[in-house]
């Protein structure tokens, strides 16, 4: 498409795309800041294409999200009050090979929720004792009674009960950061299952003879514990939210409950993010190699390609918005024991309603393609925007190169739920910006330099929101 970026003061409008070229090395002189004459005559005779560009991908994420006008630069998602406890992952300092509880971290188990003494919170944590358990050995034993919390530092174990028939069902599987036995600091309590490893795990355990000789020392923290032992708080519905009070059933004239939505006083803020650079164009180039194919416009069009490139990866992968960083803990899954397999995508969108799209590095489709074939499945295919893609249970599973397979071969599968009519996930970005070429995509002229070299300023502002949590699930550690 064309795009009509600013023309210098005194010159005729250029239309503008994207782009930049580079010219042959040079032999002597410094280098080149723009597109050189050489490169650029390859546009100005015999039959001719258009500049190609390889590094152009399908960019699903960017098609598929809706897009949210936010006119202030800031976009806030307001939520309900949400009183679940323990909803993190306990966090390690890693020495040699020797992991540590941060202590402040503790308060991710539900019954220190809250709990803010410092010194017994270091109690706590130097308490903590590290283990190497090997795949297969035992964590905990089913029925035995609770002695120590277990914080897993590395790797994954799973929870396991007797089925019905003689067989094992498995309750889920623990990763990093994930902790089981907490319900003990408050309570006497038995192991409702066998925690077992499935890979090398390492795995600090805080003995309860250290949690009840720091709580001899720290009436608050025992006071803590009984209150939590106690009271589970205000009424919470299975998301965590506060309830609201309904009364049904009745007959005559009884006294209805009276109640109100309470909000998170503290709601998230996502600001918008740019994506800049400067696209530098020669004068001359963009005077005499214009015909047949404008100079300017060429290199704006690959240039905004770029752009968009790089905004599906931020999108997916920057610390502070991307998907990838920015999927409850709840939400995240992980795969039974490494391939994708169809037990492992039924559990991934069994976690939320309405999934509309999977989102999946091609390797790890791949995986998953040879995992169904291995149990004799064959998926529909489907279509999105016109174009044929797998499908797994009717939903999309679409390719994206930006998330990132890690040297260990393993991967990451998203599952979305999109659009603010179903508390999804969102794209942002504001229209109207000045000099605007394409939705919230600016080119601006920044001037001539003293080497007849003109300058524009190509920006692209964005970001990414998830309404409520479980509009975003992970499926983690996917073996491709």
């Amino acid at each position: 498409m064309t795009v009509s970026p600013p023309a210098p003061p005194g010159t005729p409008t250029v239309p503008s795309q994207a782009g930049a070229g580079a010219g042959p090395p040079s032999t002597a002189g410094p280098p080149s800041s723009s597109l050189a004459t050489e490169a650029a005559g390859n546009l100005a005779s015999t039959t001719k294409t258009p500049p190609q560009m390889q590094g152009i991908t399908p960019r699903w994420l960017l098609k598929v999200l809706p897009w949210v006008q936010v006119s202030g630069g800031t976009f806030r998602v307001n939520r309900r009050l949400s009183h679940t406890l323990g909803t993190g992952r306990v966090e390690f300092a890693v020495d040699g090979g020797v992991f540590r509880v941060i202590p402040a971290q503790l308060t991710e188990l539900p019954p220190l929720a809250g709990y803010d003494d410092p010194q017994a919170l270091r109690g706590l944590a130097e308490g903590c004792v590290q283990r190497e358990y090997a795949p297969g050995d035992t964590l905990a034993a089913d029925g035995a009674p609770v002695e120590e919390v277990l914080l897993l530092a590395h790797g994954k174990a799973a929870r396991i009960v007797p089925g019905e028939y003689g067989t094992e069902t498995h309750l889920g599987v623990l990763g990093d950061g994930e902790f089981a036995g907490e319900h003990a600091l408050a309570d006497d309590a038995a192991w409702p299952h066998e925690v077992r490893a499935l890979t090398h795990c390492t795995v600090l355990v805080l003995p309860l003879s250290v949690v009840r000789s720091v709580a001899a020392r720290a009436p608050g923290l025992r006071d803590r514990l009984a209150e939590h032992r106690d009271s589970d708080g205000p009424p919470r519905n299975k998301r965590g939210e506060t309830d609201i009070a309904v009364a049904s059933g009745h007959e005559g004239e009884p006294e209805l409950p009276g109640t109100f939505v309470d909000y998170d006083v503290a709601p998230r803020e996502y600001e918008l993010s740019v994506a800049q650079t400067v696209l530098r164009v020669h004068t001359r180039v963009a005077d005499l190699y214009s015909e047949p194919m404008d100079q300017v416009a060429e290199q704006v069009r690959l240039t905004v390609e770029a752009l968009r490139e790089r905004q599906e990866h931020e999108m997916l992968n920057n610390r502070e918005f991307g998907l990838l960083h920015n999927a409850d803990p709840r939400q995240r899954l992980r795969t039974t024991h490494g391939p994708p397999t169809p037990d492992d995508l039924d559990r991934l969108l069994a976690r939320r309603r309405k999934t509309q799209y999977l989102l999946a590095h091609p390797r790890a489709i791949a995986a998953i393609g040879r995992e169904c074939s291995s149990r004799g499945l064959l998926p529909p295919s489907g279509e999105v925007d016109g174009r044929p893609v797998r499908t797994w249970r009717g939903v999309p599973l679409l390719p994206c190169d930006k998330i990132p397979v890690s040297a260990a071969g393993t991967t990451s599968v998203l599952a979305m739920r999109t659009g603010e009519e179903n508390q999804g996930v969102v794209g942002l970005h504001q229209r109207g910006i000045p000099e605007e070429v394409e939705p919230s995509l600016n080119v601006r002229f920044m001037g001539i330099n003293d080497q007849a070299v003109m300058s524009y300023l190509v920006s692209l502002y964005f970001s990414a929101a998830v309404l409520v949590p479980d509009a975003l699930g992970v499926l983690e550690d996917v073996e491709v």
